[in-house]
């Protein structure tokens, strides 16, 4: 039918994975398997929301032979919509995508430095000492606030354009429309190498990760769940949500992937191998990263007792080596019951493992403040720096290409351009607006943007279209239909878990999740957390609320996807009314 085609299996199922194992999986799966109770909740979503919606999408993709909005209008022209929603939604997380991609090309370029950038504070204006900012937090903390965002201290603030910026912002998409300048074509050799790059990262940051002090301690830390944590809504929310950046579900990607196989291909199998390669990639993910976490905590722990001891030594005149880390805590023990009033005049750190362990974070704040304030500590920190954010840029550009098919195959279909304009072209301007859209995030209030496009443009909308995808199989298309389209396609019938997770169980979940996710929103008044060096609690953050226009943004980026979905539905439907008077 001239429609492109894969060069073979492996390539396909090479995709789904690169697309679906992205960042999340590296910085954010782990924190909220170890924050939520251990893995039980991500299993079950897993097994009755994620698996079922990914198997629907690489049924109907390979089954009508179409991206998302083409799709979903010959299910149903009253469920263009979704299409429509999925879209959009693939154009505000590429916006998101490129844009951390950006910050990540700009840490590799400075991994090259020696010593690394972010080790070390500057002078002041004067020269006269360090400068104030970096003195108050960490060098770490001032690199990536005021050298790589040059954070404004308010969201209202736009600030200037930053040209280092500007230029990754401009490098990255470069790279994009050069991986996906002809579609699957181009973007099927370059996976090969994105996609499985980031697991020879992973193997050796694991290998070494084991070797540091303080390994075991962050790997019990990950394996020991808290299961009071289960009784909390929010875990299971977390869960449910997770899974869709997981799989990378109701983007419309994994529908333009498919709709490249040959009708007669095992999409059921496809869908269970994609979903266990990605659970056991972020299991796997999860060991190199505690790892490393438990060898900060222990060597910031180290570094807390030694300065007790030099300060009792110090004090009480005892020989050198006398308190060692070994006998700290019967030293302490003696000395508060003999001297109570010098150890307290001292003012000596509390000193608690677990302490240092609870400081992990997730997202941009453990790729960029405590993982690279982890590999400082490392030898041959420059190495450990370059392996690390190439592996961030691979993982981001997988991921990048599913969204960009999300985006180009819609478009390609639909005609929007002359069939004289070649592939090329169309490429080249989905990639130069988006590069003029995202020099927003540049902005010293760009990061703070990204957090609102994070929070609200991939969270509620997702779940909408999710629930409509499944509803309008399962009650519009009909379950026993699809399932004949199944059947001709892998030769046999979805068996039970499919049918009773597509009809009652994923529907029901999804609802379940979208009440308690808008009821979670309306109970606090949405804020953020901002750098502010005036703030008299810095170098913590300034927490502030959101002013009403923006969050009359937040609401807008939430709520466009989903206004496509009834707004189709009611312009087919009078438009059948027309023409039937």
């Amino acid at each position: 039918d001239g429609r492109p085609k894969w060069d073979n299996k492996f390539q396909y199922i090479l995709s789904c994975i690169g697309f679906a194992v992205g960042l999340g999986n590296v910085w954010r799966f782990p924190y909220l398997c170890q924050i939520h109770g251990g893995v039980l909740p991500y299993f079950i979503a897993l097994l009755f929301e994620g698996i079922p919606l990914l198997h629907l999408e690489l049924a109907l993709g390979q089954c009508l032979r179409k991206g998302s909005i083409g799709a979903w209008t010959t299910i149903s022209p009253y469920l263009r919509g979704v299409g429509v929603g999925s879209w959009m939604v693939s154009v505000l997380v590429s916006l998101y995508y490129n844009t951390v991609l950006t910050w990540v090309m700009w840490y590799f370029i400075n991994s090259f430095q020696e010593p690394l950038p972010w080790s070390v504070c500057p002078l002041n204006e004067n020269r006269t000492g360090l400068n104030e900012e970096c003195y108050e937090s960490t060098s770490v903390n001032y690199f990536w606030y005021r050298k790589t965002l040059n954070i404004t201290p308010d969201v209202t603030e736009s600030g200037t354009l930053q040209w280092w910026l500007i230029l990754c912002l401009a490098a990255c998409w470069a790279i994009v429309y050069l991986c996906t300048i002809r579609g699957i074509e181009t973007m099927g050799k370059a996976i090969y190498v994105t996609a499985i790059f980031p697991y020879l990262v992973l193997t050796i940051f694991l290998i070494h990760g084991l070797t540091l002090p303080g390994a075991t301690e962050g790997l019990v830390y990950l394996f020991t769940p808290n299961l009071n944590t289960l009784k909390n809504p929010r875990v299971w929310l977390d869960a449910a949500t997770q899974i869709f950046f997981s799989l990378s579900l109701a983007f419309g990607g994994l529908i333009a992937f498919s709709s490249y196989n040959p009708p007669k291909n095992d999409c059921e199998k496809d869908a269970v191998t994609v979903a266990v390669v990605n659970c056991m990639t972020s299991l796997y993910a999860s060991i190199p990263v505690f790892s490393v976490l438990g060898f900060k905590a222990t060597t910031a722990y180290w570094d807390c007792l030694d300065r007790n001891i030099i300060s009792i030594i110090n004090e009480f005149d005892l020989p050198e080596e006398s308190i060692m880390r070994q006998n700290y805590t019967a030293w302490i023990s003696f000395l508060n019951s003999s001297y109570p009033e010098k150890i307290a005049g001292l003012k000596l750190k509390s000193c608690d493992l677990q302490d240092f362990l609870d400081q992990s974070v997730s997202g941009t704040g453990l790729a960029f403040i405590v993982f690279t304030q982890a590999i400082i500590l490392m030898p041959g920190s420059q190495a450990w720096a370059i392996l690390f954010f190439i592996m961030l840029f691979s993982l981001g550009l997988s991921s990048m290409f599913g969204n960009i098919e999300g985006v180009f195959t819609p478009l390609l279909e639909l005609q929007i351009l002359p069939k004289s304009i070649p592939k090329e072209l169309l490429s080249g301007i989905i990639c130069l607006i988006s590069f003029l859209i995202a020099l927003c995030f540049t902005l010293g209030s760009g990061s703070y943007w990204i957090d609102i496009f994070d929070s609200y443009a991939g969270s509620l909308p997702l779940l909408v279209i999710a629930f409509f995808e499944v509803t309008g199989v399962a009650y519009v298309y009909k379950i026993k239909r699809f399932s004949k389209d199944v059947k001709r396609m892998t030769g046999r019938k979805p068996n039970l878990y499919w049918q009773i997770t597509w009809r009652f169980i994923s529907p029901l979940l999804l609802l379940i999740v979208f009440v308690a996710f808008v009821t979670l929103q309306t109970q606090k008044p949405p804020s953020y957390a901002a750098w502010n060096p005036k703030y008299e609690g810095f170098p913590m953050k300034e927490e502030k609320v959101y002013p009403p226009w923006v969050l009359a943004i937040c609401v807008l980026l939430a709520l466009l996807p989903c206004v496509f979905v009834p707004l189709a539905a009611l312009f087919h439907l009078i438009k059948q009314m027309c023409r039937s008077k």
